[in-house]
C-alpha cells in the first residue's frame, strides 16, 4: 500500500510563496544525445517511484534504472534547478550516458509549486535543509528506496545538483555524511549559508566573508559528533555567473578543505576542454578530497559538452551550457568508472601521479607503486603511450610549449588495467603559448584571479592597469599574455 504523501501546511507555502533564485527558468526539453556504447543495457527510460517513504518535504522520487545493473553498484541522486522538473535533468545532463556506460543508478527528486512557487528546493529553509527534516529527509528516504529495491550500494551513493539543487546537495553532504560519499555542486551554495528566505539573496550575491574554519563549523554543526569519514566534494562554477556569484565557489572551498583539514592552497592544477581550469586539493593520502572547476566565461548553469565521445555528454538548454561535460569529470572524480562492467581487474588507481620534470620534448612522470601490480600503463590524452614495470615513465617526442594530460593505470600479469589513477597536465617548455581573451565585469576578472583590488578600483594582473571600479556593472576585455600577464583589450582581442 502506498503511504500518504502529506502535503505541507499551507502557513508554510505562504511564507515561501516568494522563491529565491527566481531569474532561474529552467525548462530544458532538448532531446537527449546518442552516447557511447553502453555496457549496461538501456532501460525504459525516466520512471516515476510511488511509496517509498512517508515523504515529510513534499517531493516526487524519479528513476533511471539500467535494466543489467547488478545489485551493489553505486548511485547518483540528481537535483534540478528552480522551474526545472526531474525529466528536464534527466534529458540534459548527460546521466543517464554514465548511468549506462558504467552501470549505476539515477534518482532524480523532484520538488513542485506546492512546495515552492518556483519549484526550487529549500536550500535556505532549515525546515527542507537540515538532517531529518522535510526535503532533506525525503531524498534520504529515496536513497533508502533505491538500497532496498534495486540493491544500491550504501557505501557509493553520491548527490549532485545545480543552483539551487547545488545548494541543497551541499545541506545534504553536511547533513548526511554517513549517507553520501561524494557531492558536486554546480552554481551553488555552501552548506548552510543561508538559514531564511531573507538571506537568500545575499548568499547569492555575495555569501557571508567568513573564515574557513567558520564555514567549515557549519558543516560540523549540521550532525554534531559527526568525526568522518567527510564527503568528497566537486564545485563547479562559471567565472560569468551573475546569478549565484563565483565567491560562492571559493566559500565552498574553503568550506569543504576545512572539513578535510586542508589548506587553500591547490596540490595541483590543470587545464581542462572548455576553458575549465581543474584545481585538486589532496588528502593525506595523495587521493583528491576537493576538485573545483572554474569554466571561464561561462554563466549561470551546468556545463555540458554534448557529442558521442567518452567525455561528451548532455545537451544544450536553458541553463545547460555547452563548455565540458562536468558529469563526466564528475563521475571520474567519484571513481564511477573505476570498477565498470570491463573497465579493469580491480587494482586500485595509482596515487601520486605528478609532473617530475619537463623539457621542451619531454615530460617525466613519478607516481606511487601498487602492490599488486606487475607493470603500469601511460596514457596521453586518452590514448596508451607506453607499458612499464617501474613507478615512473619518461614520455618524449613532444611538441614545445604543448600540455598534455596523462593518466596511469595498474595492469595485472595478464596486462589488464585497472582503474586509472586521477590526470595530471604536462606543459613542455618552449614555444609561444598562445594569447587567451576574457571578456567579464571587474568582479569576475578579480574572481577569476585575473585582477586585483586596491582603493575601490580593479587592476589587470601583470600589466597593473586600471580597470575602473570594481564591481559588477563596469566590463573590460582583457587579453593574457604571457601567462599571468593580462592587458585591456576592449578595442578587439585575437586569441
Amino acid at each position: 500500500m502506498r503511504p500518504p504523501n502529506p502535503r505541507p501546511p499551507i502557513l508554510r507555502r505562504l511564507l515561501r510563496r516568494v522563491a529565491p533564485l527566481a531569474v532561474l527558468a529552467l525548462l530544458a526539453v532538448n532531446p537527449a544525445p546518442a552516447s557511447a556504447a553502453p555496457a549496461a543495457t538501456a532501460a525504459a527510460g525516466l520512471q516515476q517511484v510511488t511509496g517509498f517513504g512517508s515523504n515529510p518535504g513534499n517531493l516526487q522520487m524519479f528513476a533511471y534504472t539500467p535494466d543489467d545493473v547488478p545489485a551493489g553498484r553505486p548511485l547518483v541522486v540528481a537535483l534540478h534547478g528552480c522551474t526545472q522538473t526531474a525529466n528536464a535533468y534527466y534529458t540534459n545532463s548527460g546521466w543517464p550516458k554514465y548511468a549506462d556506460l558504467w552501470g549505476f543508478d539515477v534518482v532524480f527528486p523532484q520538488t513542485t509549486s506546492a512546495n515552492n512557487s518556483l519549484s526550487c528546493f529549500g536550500w535556505f529553509d532549515p525546515a527542507d535543509s537540515t538532517r531529518g527534516r522535510g526535503e532533506a529527509a525525503s531524498v534520504v528516504q529515496m536513497v533508502e528506496y533505491a538500497k532496498q529495491t534495486y540493491g544500491s550500494d550504501g557505501r557509493r551513493v553520491y548527490v549532485t545538483g545545480l543552483s539551487a539543487g547545488g545548494g541543497m546537495t551541499a545541506d545534504l553532504l553536511a547533513a548526511y555524511p554517513d549517507v553520501f560519499a561524494g557531492g558536486s555542486v554546480a552554481s551553488g551554495l555552501p552548506a548552510q549559508c543561508a538559514t531564511s528566505q531573507a538571506a537568500a539573496s545575499g548568499c547569492q550575491t555575495g555569501p557571508q566573508k567568513l573564515t574557513p574554519a567558520q564555514w567549515g563549523d557549519k558543516v560540523r554543526g549540521s550532525y554534531p559528533g559527526w568525526t568522518g569519514p567527510w564527503p568528497r566534494v566537486a564545485i563547479w562554477q562559471g567565472t560569468s555567473d551573475y546569478t549565484v556569484y563565483p565567491a560562492n565557489a571559493t566559500a565552498l572551498r574553503d568550506q569543504w578543505t576545512n572539513v578535510w583539514g586542508l589548506g587553500q592552497t591547490p596540490s595541483r592544477t590543470e587545464t581542462l576542454p572548455g576553458n575549465t581550469t581543474r584545481s585538486v586539493y589532496d588528502d593525506a593520502s595523495g587521493r583528491p578530497a576537493v576538485e573545483t572547476f572554474s569554466v571561464s566565461g561561462m554563466g549561470h548553469g551546468l556545463p555540458v559538452g554534448p557529442g558521442s565521445g567518452t567525455e561528451q555528454c548532455g545537451s544544450t538548454a536553458a541553463y545547460f551550457l555547452n563548455t565540458i561535460c562536468s558529469t563526466y569529470h564528475t563521475g571520474v572524480f567519484w571513481g564511477l568508472d573505476e570498477d565498470a562492467p570491463g573497465g579493469g581487474t580491480g587494482l586500485p588507481a595509482p596515487t601520486g601521479l605528478k609532473v617530475a620534470g619537463v623539457t621542451d620534448s619531454t615530460a617525466s612522470l613519478a607516481w606511487n607503486t601498487v602492490g599488486s601490480a606487475a607493470s603500469y600503463l601511460v596514457y596521453r590524452d586518452g590514448a596508451k603511450v607506453a607499458t612499464t614495470t617501474a613507478a615512473s615513465y619518461t614520455d618524449t617526442g613532444l611538441k614545445a610549449g604543448t600540455s598534455y594530460r596523462y593518466t596511469v593505470a595498474a595492469a595485472d600479469s595478464g596486462g589488464t588495467a585497472g582503474a586509472a589513477s586521477a590526470a595530471v597536465t604536462a606543459t613542455t617548455s618552449g614555444g609561444t603559448a598562445p594569447a587567451r581573451c576574457f571578456t567579464a565585469t571587474n568582479y569576475a576578472h578579480v574572481t577569476a584571479g585575473r585582477a586585483r583590488t586596491s582603493g575601490g578600483h580593479a587592476y589587470a594582473n601583470g600589466s597593473g592597469q586600471d580597470m575602473g571600479l570594481y564591481n559588477v556593472f563596469v566590463t573590460h576585455t582583457l587579453r593574457e599574455s604571457p601567462t599571468g600577464y593580462f592587458v585591456i583589450a576592449d578595442s578587439g582581442c585575437q586569441a
